[in-house]
């Protein structure tokens, strides 16, 4: 049996999943005050969240759901932005991921916390269907607690689309 077949059975660990992305912003990354523009962050949110998915389920992901975005603190033209991601549930076909976005001034290495989101994902398979991903593994009590606590955001996230579903049934009547 070949290596990526015993790791799809056996499953992952959340480290294999880690993903780091950085980037300098500048003046074509600012809002009208002239901060960073809460789009730019969101999008690179959404490509380290992406790029944990792949990893996981080594297949193309697709975006489902971003339970939260808050911006706790601005961020600045001239600093460095990093995002790190890694996943914090999967289940058959989704994953969720946990996207960290560290704010820094090169000038003076400050860095601020400035973000943190749970972006859901769908791994696809060669027709554009949702495929089965490996299961993911906690590696120590910390990375189990994260875990237990995505399992109860993912069975909040499905009551939400069950009440959802049931609104738009009725909207439609």
């Amino acid at each position: 049996m070949s290596d990526s077949v015993e790791t799809a059975a056996e499953g992952k660990t959340i480290e294999q999943s880690r993903i780091h992305l950085s980037q300098l912003m500048g003046p074509q990354d600012a809002n009208h005050v002239g901060n960073v523009h809460g789009g730019v962050i969101m999008k690179m949110v959404d490509e380290a969240g992406a790029l944990a998915a792949m990893r996981h389920a080594q297949s193309l992901c697709v975006t489902v759901a971003i339970d939260s975005m808050t911006f706790i603190e601005p961020i600045y033209v001239g600093y460095v932005v990093t995002v790190e991601a890694s996943l914090t549930y999967a289940g058959k076909t989704s994953m969720e991921a946990r996207v960290e976005v560290v704010a820094e001034n090169p000038l003076t290495g400050d860095k601020s916390h400035t973000n943190t989101a749970y972006v859901v994902y769908v791994a696809l398979d060669g027709q554009g269907k949702p495929r089965r991903i490996p299961p993911l593994l906690a590696s120590n009590p910390e990375e189990e607690a994260d875990m237990a606590e995505a399992q109860e955001r993912q069975a909040y996230r499905k009551q939400q689309r069950q009440r959802e579903s049931t609104r738009r049934i009725r909207l439609k009547r």
